[in-house]
């Protein structure tokens, strides 16, 4: 069921703009500030699962704990009734997957332009790189988390399948991140981005 037009907060929901195996997101207006968002919801059958809150919770934490330019921002979460909600900075533009859909590829490239390429792939490491500093790995790197702005700026989206490392030095002094809560015997991510290593062993 849409929730289009629910108020959550000073949030307006507007529309939907996608839904995966962690949330639906939607475009939402902040009537308090006057800008766009992105609204990422929890699903109902969900909100009453601990393990699942706890893994929605600390996606909202994880993100807190990352400023970076090419990391799409977290604004706050929000609760109403069953409803469980994470708000982030709407970024524009077309995913990385939607960019290399519509570029033609000769044999053995990837179609983009290499400066266009480079640029991309800087970008995208330097995102990881400040995550990986604070001890959090992603693990559901693919296209269609990545988006690439008008301007040219990439934005590292949907950290919540992300692990926090529980041998991280910084993360013994933050509140900001939780480890050990991913299910003993689960295998997450997207099996068609997994390295061979992980696809044969379970996390």
């Amino acid at each position: 069921m849409s929730l289009a037009g629910v108020r959550l907060g000073p949030y307006e929901i507007v529309a939907l703009i996608g839904a995966g195996g962690m949330g639906e997101v939607y475009r939402a207006r902040d009537t308090k500030l006057g800008r766009e968002v992105a609204i990422k919801i929890l699903p109902r059958a969900w909100s009453a699962d601990p393990d699942r809150l706890t893994r929605f919770e600390r996606e909202a934490r994880v993100l807190a704990s990352l400023n970076h330019p090419n990391v799409g921002a977290i604004y706050g979460l929000e609760e109403s009734g069953d409803i469980r909600a994470i708000v982030l900075e709407l970024v524009e533009g077309d995913t990385l997957a939607q960019m290399l859909s519509r570029t033609p590829r000769a044999k053995g490239s990837s179609g983009l332009p290499f400066a266009t390429a480079l640029a991309i792939a800087t970008q995208i490491a330097d995102a990881l790189d400040v995550a990986h500093e604070r001890g959090i790995v992603h693990r559901d790197l693919k296209p269609s988390n990545i988006i690439i702005t008008p301007a040219g700026v990439v934005k590292v989206l949907d950290f919540g399948l992300a692990k926090v490392t529980d041998d991280a030095a910084n993360l013994t002094q933050s509140p900001t991140a939780a480890v050990g809560s991913t299910r003993d015997g689960a295998l997450l991510g997207t099996a068609a981005y997994m390295s061979p290593s992980r696809r044969g062993t379970k996390t």
